[in-house]
């Protein structure tokens, strides 16, 4: 079996950690490099921790044959709309560029359910328009994961995110079940799965698709 290598953004967040794991532990994959703003404090040996300035990125740094993107903020963490803009859009296409100019053949991304360019909701557009250029660069694939409310435990509390998971959990008998919340660990299954799938050009799964893996 030939291994490949991986490289992905957004280690340390709720999925992003989830994935890394999963990914080290793949024999599928002989290296993983993660390129991190702050150390992740995570030693392996098929573990390539990379410091990166997404605001001034070494291109020779973003080396890997899929890239996996969990890269994301919300608006009140980044402060505005523009520094939220600045993450969810051009970060994350700016590394897509580079990386696909350094041969990266496939692209897995984190969106959110409800992803839409048109969309009057601030955040939705963004998710939206991130997809779109993604889909203008002609990776041989891209897959693109639009999970609902993610179930897991983060570093920092969102009040919001809690009140819809406490809301979840109670009334899930009621809750059709592409809106039914989502673990951050079946996410990340599904991340690496699509990977390995035949299924080449744009591809986008629904939260209740990320179920089946």
């Amino acid at each position: 079996m030939t291994k490949k290598t991986a490289l992905i953004i957004g280690a340390s967040g709720l999925i992003g950690k989830q994935l890394l794991q999963q990914l080290l532990e793949d024999e599928r994959y002989e290296k993983v490099t993660a390129l991190v703003r702050k150390p992740l404090d995570i030693e392996h040996d098929k573990l390539a921790e990379t410091r990166y300035d997404f605001n001034w990125p070494d291109a020779d740094l973003a080396i890997g044959e899929e890239l996996f993107c969990c890269l994301g903020t919300t608006i009140k963490k980044a402060g505005s709309q523009a520094a939220f803009r600045k993450v969810d859009y051009d970060c994350i296409v700016e590394t897509a560029k580079i990386a696909l100019a350094n041969g990266t053949k496939k692209i897995a991304i984190i969106s959110s359910m409800g992803a839409d360019k048109n969309s009057s909701i601030f955040y939705n557009k963004v998710k939206g328009e991130t997809e779109e250029a993604l889909q203008k660069l002609k990776y041989e694939a891209c897959y693109i994961l639009r999970p609902s409310l993610l179930m897991g435990a983060r570093d920092e509390l969102r009040m919001g995110e809690l009140v819809g998971k406490l809301a979840m959990t109670a009334f899930s008998f009621a809750v059709p079940k592409k809106y039914k919340g989502i673990e951050d660990k079946q996410v990340a299954k599904a991340m690496v799965a699509v990977m390995q799938s035949d299924k080449t050009g744009f591809q986008i799964l629904e939260s209740d698709e990320l179920r089946t893996f």
